[in-house]
């Protein structure tokens, strides 16, 4: 545990200096005997033949984007085309080590790496394995356009022929691509072949591949996995927190050693020493070499280096040398691979930015044209056999263009079929075989035992409420479903800052550090973007993650992750990969503008998450069963106000045994006739209290209910309370001006519109900042603010004094003045 490594002052207080290891810059010298007795003739040909792949590939997009034609064959591609002419040494060198087991992934300038990693896992795979492959990826749509085409030749060739048609079908958007066209160029993958996804973000790769590291290192996984991020990238602060949380010392420390040590991750920045024009090297870094970012991270370095990239056998020798202290547990490994993109940044981008001398010297470097002459001066090939290897790749390449650009062949995806692929709704009680890792067998554990002496409903027989020592919480909800799905699941993990033996943020998590040995449950960085990001890749690897943003207010700090990454992969993958990933989010009072904000509404504008926001104990242990039972991502909002609160509607109390809240089903919590209360949060005990007021001082009936879910959403049982009340009022603590309440008002008012008496009215938080503790009042919504709205846009209420300001004119001024 922490509190067992001592932090003296007389050791961090002593004078001393620090002196850091040399980093090796180019150190790899050819030795051509050496590499023949090393590789064999056939493997280093292959090599060439990959590159010239690549480079033909490349050379073929870039002709069609620039001039709608290549060898006769016509073809508008509307899409982007980022190429990696001149690259290819890179991505090929660095393949040649690694089998289907290992994973790459990569930026929005991969096809180079997708065609290299795919075509090392084929030549390292038998027939069986990969007629196996292409017949069951997307139902063999894929093998059957190429079956009938007529196929001669091995299995390998065909699967060469796979991954050529199936990358570019992907990249004209055909259904026959390797995600359906759902990836397009920047995020085409082939996860079979351990292509992993390819990331449009700039460094959006970095803390996913963590993630990816992890499972592996958890689970027990074969193979390393690597981050291709460009050297632009350096200064992402995802890319950063990513490296710090791949370097912290707990691994060796703390985590059991039968687990192997650091997750096996190499950031590989492909340095080609441009963003898109910005040039790193004298411009917008100040690094000069980008290696010695290892420097700063941990005693190792990382074991950086930088590596002619221009050189395959020399990135090959260089990986081959990392996997080996990977497999130690010594990881993180950070690669600075210099290469060079002779073609722009994509086909639109006239190089206005470099010399035309600077792109020639490196066209002298060619590095096809320099791994060519090597393999002739040193016998190795000659020149019928390497013209041999450059017509056999046009050839392939003509058939796979006119195949992929033909639309009775290749057609494209039904638009409406994108919405299957948004959402797996599928369920798994464990993501894989094997029992559970845990400390204690469940029933010994002591917050179990604790909790069988709460009541589990919060009310006493003569009405009052039980204190709250005694009372069974919200928290205690959230516990117990944590801890049946650890002792189901054995690839499930919880992290986030403070989750271990401080018990989570409020508590959650107290009676999870005696359960769980340190790799199931354990403190990250601060490091919000990577706290997700790696989530996402744990998850889309195979195992399952809850990760935890203390505050709500710190999802802006892992926006993209949330946003782009964690929502997008299902969908972008074709249904391919699953993303079994809980963000538990706390929504907070009491803490000011930076710590009290719900930004539940941000959420729903998203699509591609599930968003979950229980107020009760019953439907936070249902509702968090339910999410840790499927293997969607889902934005799980609970509020801080909500924690110590006992259950108050089912009488029975919440049940000790397991059971789950239907996904997206709202709740009826108070039975009403005349006016429907619809809440999301916390704002559903004020909404009790106004419906209280409305009942004893003017005869009001009001339904309440609780959305508890913001997406999915069941409206039917709220258009129904609708129809029967003819009046709706909607309240949360989300701030009013974007509320996602007006889209659900808006849309009950469509369907419901002939049963009417008033519009939809909204209340929600003022558009402020959140004020201290003493004036949150004034900000969130009171019974006051509902009933007064009612009072004065919906129902006149007999007699009623109004005393806070909702009216039409206030509204208006608002919006006028901004707040």
């Amino acid at each position: 545990m922490p509190k067992e490594q001592l932090v003296h002052p007389r050791d961090v207080r002593k004078k001393d200096t620090l002196t850091i290891a040399p980093i090796a810059v180019n150190h790899y010298r050819s030795d051509p005997g050496a590499e023949k007795k090393r590789y064999g003739v056939q493997r280093l040909q292959r090599v060439y033949h990959d590159m010239v792949v690549i480079r033909e590939f490349e050379t073929m997009l870039n002709t069609i984007k620039m001039t709608g034609e290549w060898e006769g064959i016509s073809y508008n591609h509307a899409g982007p085309a980022h190429l990696s002419i001149g690259q290819e040494s890179a991505a090929v060198g660095q393949a040649m080590h690694l089998d289907a087991q290992d994973f790459i992934f990569g930026s929005h300038r991969s096809h180079g790496e997708i065609l290299a990693k795919c075509f090392s896992a084929i030549a390292q795979s038998d027939e069986a394995t990969l007629q196996g492959v292409m017949e069951t990826y997307l139902e063999g749509d894929i093998l059957r356009v190429l079956e009938k085409q007529g196929t001669t030749g091995s299995v390998t060739d065909l699967a060469e022929d796979f991954i050529l048609y199936g990358t570019l079908a992907e990249i004209f958007a055909r259904n026959t691509g390797l995600n359906r066209g759902l990836g397009g160029s920047m995020h085409a993958f082939f996860a079979p072949f351990g292509s992993m996804p390819n990331n449009a973000i700039v460094g959006g790769s970095a803390d996913i591949a963590l993630g990816s590291a992890l499972y592996k290192r958890i689970n027990k996984k074969p193979g390393i996995v690597i981050a291709n991020i460009g050297d632009a990238s350096a200064a992402c602060g995802p890319v950063w927190e990513a490296i710090m949380i791949s370097a912290m010392d707990q691994y060796r420390t703390l985590w059991p050693g039968e687990i192997g040590g650091a997750p096996p991750v190499i950031f590989n920045f492909f340095n080609n020493f441009y963003g898109m024009g910005g040039q790193t090297v004298g411009e917008t870094m100040g690094f000069k070499v980008l290696a010695r970012l290892g420097a700063g991270v941990n005693e190792e370095n990382m074991h950086a280096e930088r590596v002619d990239g221009s050189n395959p056998l020399a990135v090959a020798d260089a990986i081959l040398r990392k996997k080996t202290i990977l497999a130690e547990g010594r990881g993180p490994v950070l690669l600075d691979t210099i290469t060079y993109r002779i073609s722009g940044h994509s086909p639109s981008d006239a190089s206005s930015y470099r010399s035309k001398e600077e792109v020639d010297l490196w066209k002298d470097h060619d590095p096809i044209q320099e791994f060519r002459s090597y393999l002739l001066k040193n016998g190795m090939a000659d020149e019928s056999s390497l013209q041999e290897i450059d017509l056999q790749v046009r050839e392939k390449l003509i058939k796979a263009t006119r195949l992929a650009t033909d639309l009775t062949e290749s057609p494209r995806m039904n638009p409406e079929d994108i919405a299957r692929y948004m959402f797996s709704n599928s369920r798994a009680e464990a993501l894989d075989q094997g029992d559970p890792q845990v400390l204690l067998p469940l029933n010994e554990n002591p917050r179990l035992k604790q909790l069988e002496k709460k009541e589990r409903f919060g009310i006493g027989p003569d009405g009052t409420a039980f204190s709250r020592m005694k009372t069974y919480q919200l928290r205690d909800a959230l516990f117990e479903a944590m801890i049946h799905r650890f002792y189901k699941d054995p690839t499930m993990v919880a992290y986030g800052e403070e989750n271990r033996d401080w018990g989570g943020a409020f508590a959650v998590y107290r009676g999870l550090t005696e359960a769980l040995p340190y790799q199931r449950l354990f403190n990250s960085s601060i490091a919000e973007g990577a706290i997700v990001g790696s989530g996402v890749g744990y998850a889309l690897s195979g195992g399952r993650a809850v990760v935890e943003l203390m505050y709500n207010d710190f999802m802006g700090r892992a926006g993209d992750e949330i946003f782009n990454q964690m929502a997008k992969w299902q969908a972008m993958s074709a249904g391919v990969l699953k993303m079994p990933l809980v963000v538990r989010v706390s929504v907070g009072s009491k803490y000011g503008a930076q710590h009290s904000q719900d930004w539940s509404s941000i959420t729903s504008h998203i699509p591609g998450l599930k968003v979950y926001f229980p107020a009760t104990p019953y439907d936070a242990k249902g509702m968090l069963n339910e999410a840790l039972a499927g293997t969607d991502p889902v934005i799980f909002f609970e509020s801080q106000r909500l924690y110590d609160i006992g259950e108050l509607f089912h009488t029975d109390g919440v049940p000790r045994e397991y059971y789950e809240i239907p996904p997206g089903e709202p709740d009826i919590k108070r039975a009403g006739t005349d006016l429907t209360i619809v809440t999301i949060g916390a704002t559903l005990y004020r909404a009790l209290d106004a419906a209280d007021d409305l009942q004893e001082r003017y005869g009001i009936s009001a339904e309440v209910i609780d959305a508890r879910f913001i997406n999915p959403l069941n409206l039917e049982p709220i258009v129904e309370s609708v129809r029967k009340t003819g009046r709706l009022v909607l309240a949360s603590d989300a701030v009013e001006r974007g509320s996602f309440l007006y889209s659900l008002g808006g849309t009950v008012a469509q369907l419901a519109f002939d049963h009417l008496d008033a519009p939809p009215v909204v209340v929600g938080s003022r558009n402020w900042i959140t004020p201290a503790s003493e004036l949150e009042d004034s900000f969130f919504p009171q019974k006051e603010w509902i009933i007064d709205s009612i009072h004065e846009k919906i129902l006149p209420l007999p007699g009623h004094q109004v005393s806070t300001v909702q009216t039409n004119g206030e509204l208006l001024r608002r919006y006028r003045e901004g707040v």
